[in-house]
């Protein structure tokens, strides 16, 4: 199974505004650079976020978007559902007895894939902003795919650019 990029990109923008929103709006324009999206299809996202409820948006000179509930409440599942993004393995349609056979049967993995997008909701719906904001994630074989494999608070997180250190005031 594949997340479409939809699904992808309304993830990343909403993990760049709990980085980024410390109460104040961020600007679409601002993540759109940061997270190399085209401006315009972030706006058709964020309207669709706005809809259901993740985020809200603030008018005027130093308007943006802010988060409508915490990183911490805010789970990934809510964020693909929001953007019309199903999450499921099978070709059928969900909730209907007939299979995507021409015949209108199911085929014979059709239990399996179900059950595979059954398992990838459970684990988007218990995975949070946050998570992903404190690199919280679990990843098999322990190999990150970014530029600083270290821990603490010298790490790179999601929220720090790729090579950007803290770097202690007072040595």
């Amino acid at each position: 199974m594949r997340l479409s990029t939809k699904g992808r990109y309304a993830v990343m923008a909403l993990v760049d505004l709990a980085c980024r929103s410390d109460g104040k709006p961020v600007a679409l324009a601002d993540i759109a650079e940061r997270q190399e999206i085209s401006l315009s299809y972030l706006e058709q996202l964020f309207a669709k976020l706005r809809k259901g409820g993740l985020v809200r948006s603030v008018r005027g000179p130093g308007g943006g978007y802010l988060l409508a509930r915490s990183a911490e409440a805010t789970r990934i599942s809510d964020i693909i559902l929001a953007v019309d993004e199903p999450i499921r393995a099978t070709r059928c349609t969900p909730g209907v007895p007939e299979g995507c056979r021409s015949n209108k049967s199911r085929c014979l993995t059709h239990d399996l894939w179900e059950e595979l997008g059954h398992q990838i909701h459970l684990f988007l719906n218990a995975v949070s902003l946050a998570d992903v904001r404190e690199r919280r994630i679990h990843v098999s074989g322990g190999v990150r795919h970014d530029d600083d494999h270290s821990e603490g608070p010298d790490a790179a997180s999601p929220c720090t650019p790729a090579g950007v250190r803290h770097v202690a005031a007072a040595q």
